[in-house]
């Protein structure tokens, strides 16, 4: 089967940026400077700066960095984070790997946690509430904030989809006590491997994560803390310094793309995404709800368009996550987003002539959505 339009394409991204990256990946290596060397500190001033926050500390993984937030601020056995149910897994591992427990909420129709069903799930555990800037929309903070602010809770945001995305002036991640974010490669900025960061404006918090990304030390062999080895290396933060650069140029490019999905989508009948604000949606992820979602996307890879699925099986249905207790039922807007949400190809070097091809096999196959 050809693929004629690829659900991202990150070759082509190279390709553009072939002339900045090598040369950056090059010093790394001729200086051997690997791990944790000046590229590392620039990348974390620069994202800080772009983000308009004090403090950056570069990780492995962007699951990496909601874990060490948690831990940095105290949360672990015993305590209870308020998480979305409509995410990906990797929020509630997160909440898991430090012996706390994710209690899931679900979500309202622009898919957010749903902040009217917050006081519900406050326990006497409830220490933090991690937000989801799901698909690349920031979500409305104004009510997660007072939440927290009443109920003395901390705001872990998960920004693992929302690089450069804005709300109110403000980048997402910047809204909480921390920000998390992801450098995976098929993010709006993302590594050539795994990579994360995590951001605040609390210099102690900041310089605990410090430690705790580096086995506890701030000097080699003078451990303080019991810290771990989770380090975003040299060669990732020098493709991300370089990448930086572009983010803003790409989101607006996604933005473009999004806007000419709007208009195709609306001819044939499907209805758009939500776009809560025009400031700044980043555009992750463009995701379309269908009914016979499966036989959809089947029918589409058939006419030569990947698409995704964000995501297929939620949490509380997840294996992993059977002692929960919470079967089919449990989070209605949740489990229904489930059975119907389809990722459409998003980015930035998506041309026009791709987005009319999958706009036009769409319409193609509409009669299996309802047949």
């Amino acid at each position: 089967m050809t693929t004629l339009v690829p659900f991202v394409d990150l070759k082509a991204q190279f390709r553009s940026l072939r002339e900045e990256i090598v040369p950056r990946v090059t010093h790394v290596m001729e200086e051997a400077t690997f791990v944790l060397g000046p590229d590392v500190a620039r990348f974390e001033a620069n994202f800080a700066s772009y983000l308009g926050v004090a403090h950056c500390v570069g990780v492995e993984s962007g699951t990496a960095a909601l874990q060490f937030a948690l831990e940095a601020l105290g949360i672990g056995q015993g305590d209870d984070v308020i998480v979305p149910a409509n995410t990906y897994i990797a929020s509630a591992l997160a909440v898991s790997a430090i012996g706390a427990r994710p209690v899931l909420v679900d979500v309202d129709g622009t898919y957010f946690i749903d902040s009217n069903l917050l006081e519900a799930a406050l326990t006497p555990r409830t220490k933090a509430i991690m937000p989801v800037h799901l698909y690349g929309q920031v979500m409305p903070m104004d009510a997660i904030v007072a939440f927290a602010r009443e109920h003395e809770l901390f705001i872990v945001e998960d920004a693992c989809q929302a690089h450069g995305a804005r709300r109110q002036g403000r980048r997402g991640g910047t809204f909480g006590d921390v920000g998390c974010f992801s450098f995976y490669p098929g993010k709006n900025l993302g590594a050539y491997g795994d990579g994360g960061a995590i951001v605040t404006g609390d210099a102690e918090i900041a310089d605990r994560l410090r430690l705790m990304r580096d086995f506890g030390q701030r000097k080699k062999y003078e451990h303080l803390i019991k810290g771990g080895n989770c380090r975003l290396d040299s060669i990732q933060a020098a493709v991300l310094d370089v990448k930086l650069t572009h983010l803003d140029a790409w989101n607006e490019a996604r933005r473009r793309h999004a806007d000419a999905y709007d208009v195709r989508l609306s001819e044939i009948g499907i209805t758009t995404p939500v776009r809560l604000s025009d400031e700044g949606h980043a555009y992750h992820l463009y995701v379309i709800e269908v009914e016979r979602r499966d036989r959809v996307a089947q029918a589409l890879h058939e006419r030569g368009v990947q698409t995704g699925i964000h995501y297929p099986i939620p949490i509380h249905l997840q294996p992993a996550y059977s002692e929960l207790n919470l079967g089919r039922g449990a989070f209605p807007r949740t489990e229904r987003s489930a059975e119907r949400v389809l990722s459409l190809p998003m980015f930035p070097e998506l041309t026009h002539e791709q987005i009319d091809l999958v706009v036009d096999a769409l319409a193609s196959v509409q009669p299996l959505a309802v047949a």
